[in-house]
């Protein structure tokens, strides 16, 4: 499982600095064991009208091509 969630990491890696220069980022919640991950949008992203958009063009397409196992993405808001 470290070995996906590194993988996952390094396709983000490739989107970060786009998502750095709007104010915001996203970070790995969980990968659950059916290879659903979880992802927590950031900074300005969080609030962003279009973050659906970020999330669904440009995230998930990212991983799901460096990363074929993966079987969906879902956005999840932290608890406070």
């Amino acid at each position: 499982m470290h070995e996906l969630h590194q993988r996952v990491e390094d396709a983000l890696q490739t989107i970060r600095p786009y998502l750095e220069a709007d104010g915001g980022d996203v970070e790995i919640v969980e990968i659950t064991s059916d290879n659903i991950v979880r992802l927590e949008l950031k900074g300005a992203c969080k609030t962003c009208n279009m973050s659906h958009m970020t999330m669904r063009a440009g995230i998930e397409e990212t991983i799901k091509k460096s990363v074929p196992e993966v079987k969906g993405i879902e956005s999840v808001t932290a608890q406070s």
